[in-house]
């Protein structure tokens, strides 16, 4: 008899603190780690959608930058985070290449995560350094092939997204440049800028702000159609790169064995904010799109990791490109 009250105690207690984790949470701020240096463009779009989910949740929600190794140590870092939901990730296509790329990861990638949703859709330019002596990509194209041993191309690091659209870039044209690793393109884009680096194939929304101000010279866009951000700007296909066509998704995780009320806010929040007219403009302007609230459901991105791994690991096993 004793026993049996014990446990109905017991699952009494367990009844009351969902109910209330359900009705207080968020207490304090959240953290989205971001696998990447501050000023570039998964950071830019974390800022945006921060603001955007904080006021939906009546809470600060705050960026945590760990860039490096091409963004394994920010993943890693949010799957060992403690599941209680003030813990969370944002990354992109990077989380379906890093397991070809790396021989050993610290994690597992589609275990080790709770899934919250799709969040936006980001195109790519590619960019050169103002002192570059071409004026449009034909140009452009004819000097790097010249100067291939001179050349420098930008990445955030091995299975980044630039570090995908620069070896797409060179296995179309079928030339090799040196890569220059950074800790993220916000840094990568600073000497872009100051000419220490050739060029670099980078999302919109670190791109479109430097190229409207004309801080660097742009050759292309990687989707099959123009941006309604830079009409101006020739896709790479209408240019000649036949079926070129490159677009960064970007999904929001959580630690596996967060709480489900927790989650469930969460993907409320990113919902309202994918429908919001303040962060679908705000989004617009850099050339990125925000989802449709359907692909913002863990269901989604879920199915959305898969198959990106799915299709990513034989193209980059084909390379021969491994990190340690």
């Amino acid at each position: 008899m004793n026993r049996a009250r014990e446990v109905l105690l017991m699952t009494s207690f367990l009844l009351l603190a969902t109910t209330v984790l359900a009705q207080e949470y968020p207490v304090k701020p959240i953290v989205i780690v971001v696998p990447a240096a501050a000023g570039g463009p998964t950071d830019t779009l974390t800022r945006v959608l921060a603001a955007a989910m904080g006021e939906t949740l009546k809470q600060t929600v705050l960026i945590d930058n760990a860039g490096g190794a091409g963004g394994t140590i920010g993943i890693n870092k949010a799957a060992k985070a403690r599941a209680d939901g003030y813990t969370l990730l944002l990354y992109h296509v990077g989380m379906a290449t890093s397991p070809a790329l790396y021989r050993k990861l610290p994690y597992d990638t589609l275990n080790d995560f709770d899934y919250i949703g799709q969040v936006a859709d980001v195109p790519m330019t590619l960019i050169a350094t103002k002192k570059t002596p071409a004026s449009n990509f034909a140009e452009f194209l004819s000097y790097a092939k010249a100067n291939k041993d001179k050349l420098t191309y930008a990445t955030a690091g091995v299975g980044s997204a630039s570090h995908l659209c620069g070896l797409i870039f060179m296995n179309t044209i079928q030339t090799e440049f040196t890569t220059v690793p950074y800790k993220g393109t916000g840094p990568a884009m600073n000497d872009i800028i100051g000419g220490q680096v050739d060029f670099i194939c980078d999302q919109t929304t670190n791109t479109v702000p430097q190229i409207k101000s004309g801080n660097v010279k742009v050759y292309g866009v990687t989707t099959a159609a123009r941006l309604a951000s830079l009409p101006d700007v020739p896709t790479l296909q209408e240019q000649g790169l036949a079926g070129f066509d490159l677009v960064v998704w970007n999904g929001l995780f959580a630690p596996r064995g967060t709480p489900k009320p927790a989650l469930d806010k969460l993907v409320a929040a990113l919902q309202a904010a994918v429908q919001s007219p303040a962060f679908r403009t705000r989004l617009a302007d850099v050339g990125a799109e925000p989802v449709l609230v359907a692909k913002a459901t863990p269901d989604s991105l879920r199915a959305l990791l898969k198959s990106e791994i799915d299709k990513w690991t034989p193209i980059i096993r084909k390379t021969g490109i491994y990190a340690d």
